[in-house]
């Protein structure tokens, strides 16, 4: 139930008691004349009434000192005229949301003597039989107020805890905003990053190939003025297509080296809250071909990415070891791992894409897992010189 709710609910209790109390009073002081002397003066009556009225008017509502004071006075105006019992009912009404713990149980209690005083012909009893009939009603008006207070508090738990579903369903659906915002910016950074390095494939494979095909048979050939001047332009552009292919490379790769670039990916990694990671670099570190820096990060970020998803890890551990003649990764985690000839729909397709990347340099891509052992995925490349370009 919300607040709005809460105070809408409240307000009509609130005149819903000033009616009781008005038809009550109206009921009672038609009535005296008939009831002869189980009914007080009404003069007194229509006092107490009145003072009723002005104390409900005076004192906040719902609340402990309203409550007490509203009943006691319905257990005053029941002993003056049984029929204000009509009125004595609402303090079963608001028991709840006066009253707190035990004391709602107290509350709904001396209303019930209130009730079965009022029915039962008055107090105190004046004989056994009118006292027997006390007991019998106060049993039946107890009885029922208790069911009725637990169908209340059950109600309430229940609206308590569809409100804590709903929080919590407000706080999934957040969240899932976010991460499909994220998932989208990854994508989208993903599939940049992809086209970059096919057009800096496609650069390198298909234009500055041919330029160095023509800029090798140019100089092969005799010479001459004319000869002279196309292997300029030649020379001139094989240079801008291998500055084309270096501007190309992945954006993580701009202004710094591959060990820098490694080191953000991993700290970047861990402030998103995924696992504890570390990274060693040995051997000399040295500029390599762009698609190679490239290849050993995009690998890095797909191990890195099925680590996450998959490994159920504490942490992970990157390795980049530069050799004379080969580069070397590695990414080992201690997570739950699984069968490398079963792998899971989520990874194979990854690890089939890394396997494309390592053999289209001329590399080896390796994995080793088994279930409980946590995973290991082992990238070899040639260490091309960055000249190779």
């Amino acid at each position: 139930m919300t607040d709005m709710d809460d105070a809408m609910w409240l307000g009509r209790v609130r005149w819903i008691t000033y009616a009781l109390l008005v038809v009550a009073t109206a009921v009672s002081t038609i009535a005296a004349p008939s009831l002869g002397d189980a009914a007080a003066d009404v003069r007194i009556t229509l006092a107490v009434a009145a003072v009723t009225m002005l104390w409900m008017v005076v004192t906040p509502h719902p609340g402990v000192v309203h409550y007490v004071g509203r009943t006691t006075l319905a257990f005053l105006l029941c002993l003056l005229n049984p029929l204000f019992a009509v009125f004595a009912f609402i303090g079963y009404v608001d028991a709840h949301d006066s009253l707190r713990g035990r004391w709602v149980h107290v509350g709904v209690a001396a209303v019930a003597v209130t009730q079965a005083g009022a029915q039962s012909g008055g107090l105190p009893p004046e004989d056994a039989g009118q006292a027997g009939l006390f007991v019998i009603l106060l049993l039946i008006n107890g009885g029922l107020a208790s069911i009725f207070l637990r169908f209340a508090l059950e109600y309430e738990e229940t609206i308590h805890a569809m409100g804590r579903l709903n929080a919590d369903l407000e706080r999934t659906l957040a969240e899932n905003a976010e991460l499909h915002e994220q998932l989208v910016s990854r994508a989208h950074e993903d599939g940049v990053a992809q086209e970059r390095q096919r057009l800096a494939r496609e650069i390198h494979d298909t234009i500055a190939q041919s330029l160095a095909g023509v800029v090798t048979q140019l100089e092969a050939a005799v010479g001459g003025e004319r000869q002279e001047r196309a292997l300029t332009l030649a020379r001139e552009a094989l240079r801008e297509a291998r500055r084309s292919v270096l501007d190309l490379a992945p954006e993580a790769l701009e202004g710094t080296d591959l060990p820098a670039a490694l080191e953000a990916l991993v700290h970047g990694r861990q402030d998103e809250g995924e696992v504890r990671a570390e990274v060693t670099v040995t051997g000399s570190p040295v500029p390599l071909h762009p698609e190679v820096e490239a290849t050993v990060l995009r690998v890095s970020q797909e191990s890195l990415a099925n680590v996450a998803k998959h490994a159920r890890a504490s942490r992970v551990g990157v390795t980049l070891s530069y050799g004379d003649d080969e580069v070397v990764l590695d990414v080992r985690d201690d997570g739950v791992g699984f069968d490398p000839e079963q792998p899971t729909a989520g990874s194979s397709f990854g690890l089939r894409g890394m396997r494309q990347r390592a053999e289209r340099l001329a590399g080896v891509l390796t994995l080793e897992s088994s279930p409980g052992d946590g995973t290991a995925v082992s990238l070899r490349l040639p260490a091309l010189a960055r000249e190779a370009a």
